[in-house]
């Protein structure tokens, strides 16, 4: 692997709706390239022919981490993050770290390159805001069930709780993206 003592690695972690993707594309055009944990459920899922809804999808991500291990989806992450080091890419975001166990894997694999970035919104605008959007829009009851399995099944709350940073996104998106510019000063060098 080439020298990565200078590489950075962004986590960004958030519940559904709080703008994790908005700020994983901020990332991305300044030059970040992603890593996306549900991508690699998704190629999984296509491997063993099975059709994506929002209930395989949930099946799937809590199946696979049952069956293979909770950190089956962080050993998928970390290798293509290493051979992304290894091609000298400095700067990596990672999207979409769920579970407890894959944030103490990370902190393990990748010490002094990585920092948690959680992006934050009052519950009851999230859930307004997933309620349009327009890609995989939920109802009230659908996003409460899926805070709720997220939380109970996944351990989605540690990485959120733990995070180096907090951005809090209840404003224009101009907005969370000039306080992800200063972390970004504060992180980078």
């Amino acid at each position: 692997m080439t020298e990565t003592k200078n590489a950075k690695i962004i986590a960004v972690v958030g519940m559904s709706g709080s703008g994790k993707s908005v700020a994983v594309d901020f990332l991305t055009d300044k030059g970040y390239p992603k890593v996306y944990f549900g991508g690699m459920i998704y190629k999984e899922m296509e491997k063993r022919g099975i059709e994506r809804t929002p209930e395989s999808e949930k099946e799937f991500r809590e199946m696979i981490r049952e069956t293979e291990g909770k950190d089956w989806v962080v050993r998928q992450v970390i290798s293509e993050v290493k051979d992304l080091l290894a091609a000298g890419q400095k700067r990596i975001v990672l999207d979409g770290v769920y579970s407890w166990t894959e944030y103490k894997t990370l902190k393990h694999e990748f010490p002094g390159m990585l920092t948690f970035l959680a992006v934050v919104v009052p519950k009851k605008l999230r859930y307004k805001r997933v309620a349009v959007r327009p890609s995989r829009p939920f109802n009230t009851e659908e996003i409460m069930e899926r805070d709720r399995s997220e939380i109970e099944n996944l351990e989605k709350g540690g990485p959120i709780a733990a995070a180096d940073y907090y951005v809090l996104n209840d404003g224009t998106v101009e907005q969370m993206t000039d306080k992800i510019d200063e972390i970004l000063k504060e992180i980078e060098f």
